[in-house]
């Protein structure tokens, strides 16, 4: 089980995928792992070498004391390319990894080949609704706010149809450490990228779910709009959308990655 000791944080990385190929790097959402990147990892693999990690305070990577900021998060990510030598990436972020992604494109943009932003948005939510949540993870646990995530990441329908994803998520989530995820709830708070997307050169694709109230579509249309020529995919999904709408997430940043 490989780790990198970066910034003061142990990162815990997986790669599959051949040796030689392009790399492609998955960055996962708040309160999940790398294995959320499951439904993508072996397809994307036959063509590309893929990086997933768990991001600090999340996984099997430490939870050194927070708070975090993105910038932080940002440079976990290139001193994790640096660390496996690795120059050029192909980068795919989530939520939390998709505003990863926007502060690699506006300040390593360097590193990047081409850039994923999924479901996720410039800025989200408010000041007190991230301190409230802060809070209440902090006093009272992760289990106490999961079922209200949990209809925030799928649309009742799925919930509904496939329950054993569902439930193999909200148990990754109810694992996390709280005050690793408290962390990275600051590191979201305190974000604001409205200002910086239309600095982005990168080859960009915005994806984002028609169902999704965390990021909802219209956000990801406004950064796909501000963003210099990029792409928008909306899916039929909420907001883990590479979950919900497996294939089609797959397929389309697959189309992306070999235009």
């Amino acid at each position: 089980m490989p780790f990198a000791d970066l910034n003061g944080a142990r990162i815990h990385y997986e790669l599959e995928g051949p040796k030689n190929a392009p790399v492609l790097v998955f960055s996962n959402s708040l309160g999940t792992d790398l294995t959320m990147w499951d439904g993508q990892a072996a397809e994307m693999a036959k063509k590309f070498r893929v990086l997933r990690y768990d991001k600090r305070g999340h996984g099997q990577s430490s939870a050194p004391a927070g708070p975090y900021t993105i910038e932080k998060l940002g440079r976990d990510a290139v001193a994790l390319l640096d660390f496996l030598n690795f120059d050029k990436v192909d980068f795919c972020g989530l939520s939390i990894g998709g505003q990863t992604g926007m502060w690699l494109g506006t300040n390593a943009a360097d590193r990047l080949k081409k850039l994923i932003l999924c479901n996720t948005s410039a800025k989200i939510g408010t000041h007190d609704g991230w301190n409230q949540r802060i809070d209440t993870v902090r006093k009272e646990g992760m289990k106490v706010v999961a079922p209200a995530v949990m209809e925030r990441w799928f649309t009742p329908a799925f919930r509904a149809k496939e329950p054993d994803p569902v439930a193999k998520t909200q148990r990754m989530l109810e694992s996390a450490n709280p005050e690793g995820y408290a962390g990275c709830c600051a590191a979201v708070r305190d974000f604001d990228a409205r200002e910086k997307l239309s600095g982005v050169r990168t080859p960009t694709l915005v994806i984002a779910g028609t169902h999704d109230p965390a990021t909802p579509a219209a956000e990801g249309r406004w950064a796909a709009e501000h963003i210099p020529g990029s792409q928008y995919v909306e899916l039929d999904a909420a907001h883990l959308s590479n979950i919900e709408a497996r294939d089609k997430f797959t397929a389309a940043i697959s189309k992306f990655l070999a235009a």
